[in-house]
């Protein structure tokens, strides 16, 4: 399956998900929903993962004609230190994703402006660049207890603990969960496609734009991963058997 014989991308556990994105993703956190869970081992040591989902803003494929089954947001990319580049595990991660869903036609991303060095790792796979939104702006996340909680979660957090409680959203936060809480100003996110097949290609390539920054002239390869703290922690779990 892999060109790397040291590289071995297959479906992983929730646990081993939510260990890889705690310790090596910059938020610290595990996106919330139905999650499809690719996890990377290099010489048998787990490294990370790739997470897909259906993604947080239920309008993302209206403006493509495409059914809610039919795309998918890559949502995190959380991994160690590693030898293999970044481009090839997301690459062989999509195909994986799409051997087991058949039916699939585009993924979208979002790349954080406050995070500019993802860029790289879609423009050197050749993901389409459509542009832009918000600019210093709240985007609806918080900084709690001295992470970031994008808004879905919190939402989620507040449905399971009863609701607002008469509260505004605001008051609730800092009431109930964090009383030095503060609002997350963000400068945007850059937006991007990977079509899965030739019909959607056509359809979506109009909307492409030049990519926002030029890419790293080596690409983004060897062993540093550039959008996490670097970081060898326990290897969690093998794994492998729980798909999606």
């Amino acid at each position: 399956m892999n060109g790397n014989p040291n590289l071995k991308i297959d479906w992983c556990t929730y646990e081993a998900a939510k260990f890889a994105c705690e310790n090596w993703h910059y938020s610290k956190t595990m996106p919330v929903g139905k999650i499809f869970k690719i996890g990377i081992w290099e010489n048998n040591i787990f490294i990370g993962c790739v997470l897909f989902s259906r993604g947080a803003n239920n309008n993302m494929l209206k403006s493509y004609n495409l059914k809610v089954n039919e795309g998918c947001e890559l949502t995190r990319i959380a991994l160690s230190k590693h030898s293999n580049s970044v481009t090839t595990i997301v690459s062989q991660a999509i195909s994986i994703l799409k051997h087991k869903n058949n039916g699939l036609r585009l993924i979208v991303s979002y790349a954080d402006k406050d995070q500019s060095h993802l860029d790289i790792i879609y423009q050197a796979g050749n993901w389409i660049y459509v542009g832009s939104s918000m600019n210093n702006k709240p985007d609806g996340s918080w900084i709690l207890n001295g992470k970031r909680k994008h808004g879905k979660s919190i939402s989620d957090l507040i449905v399971r603990k009863g609701g607002l409680k008469g509260n505004t959203r605001e008051k609730y936060i800092r009431k109930y969960i964090d009383k030095n809480a503060i609002k997350y100003i963000t400068k945007g996110k850059h937006k991007y496609l990977m079509p899965l097949d030739k019909k959607m290609r056509r359809q979506i390539i109009k909307l492409s734009k030049p990519y926002p920054k030029k890419i790293c002239p080596k690409g983004v390869t060897g062993s540093t991963s550039g959008f996490q703290p670097e970081g060898i922690g326990p290897s969690p779990i093998s794994g492998l058997g729980v798909k999606r």
